[in-house]
């Protein structure tokens, strides 16, 4: 016989709106087994966890069930609530009638006898739950950051700062990311160099830090405290060990590539640096338009260099780490415009995007931060189009958040730099952060036209050649408008990482339907994945400005100091279990499992499962032929059993 306890939670009107509480709990008395029931407003606050705690030691309760919102939510702090009471964790049950009843209907009667169904189904599972006795492993102290832009490079050097080892791994050959190729940033125009520089350099210097540049990570094992990591770093034919970094090679080379770094509107040396600041200060050499590697002939560079640091020979290697934490922060990209035809991106070389005219604008840039158009010439007008391909349901429906205000700063540096008339066209102006709308009520004071209409298309003008023309609709005056301009900005949407979904793939990551990694929960665990141990930050979560993205790299910092800070931790008991006598070796398990948890034993012929990478979500029982897995805490008897009760009603 057991001695259940049920506690009904109102949720204020959440639950109660649409759930007759007191009537719930009532029922909860009338059912075999229950020796106490009550209801209470809000079963989480401190007084509903003293209550559940006081019965449980009054009544000699052994299992509890709590019927409130889902386990998501609370299920960990009811587990140290029976804990603390004296009860094995395991022994707790939570009815979803929040987000499962009360938040799918507006019938007071069926969403009353629907909670009762689901309890009933509950009080009849909690009869067969057994203790369970979670697993302790060892941690390792140590952390791997993935991506080195401003998101990667705080979160480094805060947990460095604590004494913590860690691995910075940037797929560029210099870390900084987007930030590095700013001139100035928003609302402040502070300038981004002047703010980055010194913290790359704190990187550089860091003696708990290892820098990994121009690698990737390749391949990903293990489980929270213990990850084993393969690093692949490609091949630099530049001895970074004996370089000292006197850049005679690339003042000597002749070959020439695309710069990525500036956009590709010049050309850079194929022995490089990307800009004067890079961190490391090393270069490395292009492969693809060497002119040794095209044509075998040159090797100008090898011949300059005193240290003999080139080596035309180099292959890529494989770095193997270990660590107990990652935190991926791998930044975005542009929406590439080119497949919006109307806007004329790629076809009249006077439309630009956000990121090459922040080029135009840096001092390290091609044109030495003159605002000069690819014919060389001074624009004399300008357009500014925002939400190109975002807000927009046939491309990108969200918001890239920064576009408004990083437009706004185009505004002003057009004005500064030259004398262009300065058009911006938008839908709505967002400027919500500090400083924001202070900013855009300077600009409105700076003579810059601003049109409430989304750009539609851009052409050519017929009667001025060279010139461009925007069509557009003023919104608020309702009249069609054309302007003629010489030079136009795209405010392109933020996208995820080409490679992000790679990463994903490698760490188990979900993405929401716009490619960015999720969080466990939007608002109670924003840095967390569905990953443990694995935390994300910045931009590769969502569009955001550097304010946040410093923020949410603390924040990561944080959450993954609190796994490394320990020598050892607790895994969830609630995992899988093979019965080897059972298993007949069909490997179905092996191929459904998410995580990667089961292995097969070829000596044995069975399957065995990681309890460590095991999530407990139970789609290894469900495909078993032989019912060799049990999910412990989710058995076939007790899953039986909760069904039994729910058909009874």
């Amino acid at each position: 016989m057991s001695r259940i306890g049920v506690f009904v939670c109102h949720c204020g009107l959440n639950i109660a709106k649409t759930v007759r509480v007191s009537e719930l709990a009532e029922f909860a008395a009338t059912l075999p087994d229950v020796v106490v029931a009550k209801d209470y407003k809000f079963m989480c606050s401190t007084p509903g966890q003293e209550m559940i705690q006081h019965d449980i030691k009054q009544y000699n309760l052994d299992r509890v069930i709590v019927t409130a919102c889902s386990p998501l939510m609370h299920e960990k702090t009811f587990r140290k609530v029976i804990e603390n009471a004296g009860l094995n964790q395991y022994l707790l049950t939570i009815v979803n009638i929040r987000e499962q009843v009360s938040w799918v209907t507006t019938d007071i009667e069926e969403g009353t006898a629907k909670s009762k169904a689901l309890l009933n189904g509950a009080v009849y599972r909690a009869r067969l739950l057994a203790p369970l006795t979670s697993r302790v492993i060892d941690v390792n102290p140590d952390v791997m950051v993935i991506g080195a832009g401003i998101a990667g490079i705080q979160a480094a050097l805060e947990l460095a700062n604590t004494g913590k080892k860690v691995y910075l791994v940037e797929k560029n050959s210099t870390i900084g990311g987007h930030m590095a190729q700013f001139d100035k940033t928003f609302p402040t125009l502070d300038c981004s160099a002047c703010i980055l520089t010194p913290k790359m350099d704190n990187v550089l210097q860091h003696k708990n830090i290892t820098m990994l540049t121009y690698c990737e990570v390749s391949g990903v094992k293990g489980y929270v405290g213990n990850f084993d990591i393969t690093i692949k770093q490609k091949a630099r034919y530049v001895d970074h060990s004996k370089c000292n970094a006197c850049l005679a090679c690339t003042e000597k080379c002749p070959g020439k590539g695309v710069s990525e770094w500036d956009e590709a509107l010049v050309k850079r040396k194929s022995i490089y640096i990307p800009f004067p600041q890079a961190v490391p200060q090393k270069p490395i050499i292009d492969r693809e338009s060497c002119t040794f590697f095209k044509k075998g002939k040159c090797r100008l560079c090898e011949k300059v260099c005193e240290q003999k640091a080139i080596d035309f020979e180099q292959q890529d290697t494989f770095i193997d780490v270990k660590v107990g934490a990652i935190i991926v922060a791998t930044g975005f990209d542009l929406m590439d415009t080119k497949p919006l035809v109307q806007y004329g991106y790629g076809k009249y070389p006077g439309v630009y995007n956000s990121l090459e005219v922040e080029r135009l604008f840096n001092s390290a840039g091609p044109t030495s931060g003159k605002v000069t158009m690819r014919d060389g010439k001074e624009p004399q007008s300008i357009a500014i189009l925002h939400c190109i391909g975002s807000r927009d349901k046939n491309h990108h429906e969200h918001c890239s958040r920064v576009c408004c205000m990083y437009s706004l700063k185009f505004a002003h540096l057009f004005k500064e730099k030259t004398s262009a008339d300065v058009y911006q066209l938008y839908i709505d102006m967002r400027a919500a952060g500090k400083g924001y709308e202070e900013f855009y009520n300077r600009l409105s004071e700076e003579n810059v036209k601003f049109i409430r209409g989304k750009g539609a298309r851009v052409t050519e003008s017929t009667e001025e050649p060279g010139r461009l023309i925007v069509e557009a609709e003023d919104t608020i005056t309702s009249k069609f408008m054309k302007i003629p301009v010489d030079m136009v900005v795209l405010s392109p949407a933020i996208v995820p990482r080409a490679e992000s979904k790679d990463i994903g793939r490698l760490l188990n990551l979900s993405t929401d339907k716009q490619g960015f990694f999720m969080e466990r929960h939007p608002k109670l665990a924003p840095l967390s994945t569905m990953s443990e141990g694995i935390f994300i930050a910045g931009v590769c979560q969502g569009p955001k400005d550097i304010p946040d993205t410093v923020a949410q790299a603390l924040g990561a910092a944080a959450e993954a100091l609190t796994i490394v800070v320990n020598d050892k931790m607790e895994l969830e008991a609630t995992t899988a279990m093979v019965n080897p006598a059972s298993c007949c070796g069909c490997q179905n398990c092996v191929r459904v499992c998410p995580y990667g948890a089961p292995g097969f034993n070829y000596e044995k012929r069975v399957s065995e499962i990681n309890e460590a990478l095991c999530k407990g979500c139970g789609l290894c029982a469900s495909v078993c032929p032989s019912s060799a897995i049990i999910a412990r805490h989710f058995t076939n008897e007790q899953v039986l059993a909760e069904m039994e009760g729910l058909m009874e009603f």
